[in-house]
């Protein structure tokens, strides 16, 4: 069976293992990473990201591209999940919170991370 781009885009799951993200990184995937902790919680730890505060992330929604793969992440998924639903809640089909936040990364991904 062959799916269409809308088919395949709807089909993203809404979330995303730390694995997973790791695989698409490594092989340098169009996707954009968003970090919504605070500039505090990014200096101890970060995946290279681009961070946006959730606070200020409603600000910024009008800058991003609604075709494009994001996923969302912060410390333990739960302000990631806030921001995606927000997105989704916009029209934006392919979103995806990083399952277990940046907490997951440094148990799965990274060891030698920093944990907060």
């Amino acid at each position: 069976m062959e799916y269409t781009i809308l088919e395949t885009i709807m089909s993203l799951p809404p979330e995303i293992s730390v694995t997973e993200l790791k695989a698409l990184m490594d092989a340098k995937a169009d996707l954009t990473v968003i970090d919504v902790r605070e500039p505090h919680e990014f200096q101890i730890a970060n995946i290279g990201a681009r961070l946006v505060p959730l606070g200020s992330f409603g600000g910024i929604v009008g800058e991003l591209d609604p075709d494009q793969h994001y996923v969302i992440h912060c410390r333990s998924g739960k302000r990631s999940a806030e921001a995606c639903g927000l997105l989704r809640a916009m029209g934006f089909a392919r979103v995806q919170n990083l399952a277990g936040g940046i907490l997951a990364w440094a148990d799965q991904v990274d060891p030698t991370m920093k944990k907060y």
